[in-house]
């Protein structure tokens, strides 16, 4: 099963002072919008994700149909397929995709430890 790119989202609490701690990192902002609460910053080799106000905690986050530059992948893991397959594998979810619908969803799994992983789906 393919999850798509990876990332980590951080929920920060001033993404100026995050931003301009990461790209001391080395990391450069490649989407998002401030104003919002949000940038994507990207490093050679990973992808962060800044939220201010978002998410309660940090997240791992899985963008089925994206590549590490979020460009639109031509083949990808559907989000209501993945989830369809971890929920017959008996993994329990905190929210869930519709599964009549297509395009964009996404849903949320805890891990055994209590960190949320999130499968964002924007194709």
């Amino acid at each position: 099963m393919d999850l798509g790119n990876f990332s980590v989202s951080l929920a920060v609490k001033d993404i100026s002072a995050s931003c301009g701690f990461y790209e001391k990192l080395g990391f450069a902002m490649i989407g998002g919008d401030a104003d919002q609460g949000w940038l994507i910053m990207k490093s050679p080799s990973c992808v962060v994700g800044l939220f201010q106000g978002m998410f309660e905690k940090n997240t791992l986050t899985f963008n089925p149909g994206w590549d590490s530059t979020g460009q639109t992948l031509d083949s990808f893991t559907d989000v209501r397929d993945i989830q369809k397959k971890l929920k017959a594998d008996g993994v329990a979810f905190v929210s869930e995709v519709d599964e009549t619908t297509s395009g964009p969803a996404s849903c949320i799994v805890i891990d055994p430890d209590g960190n949320p992983i999130l499968l964002d789906q924007h194709v």
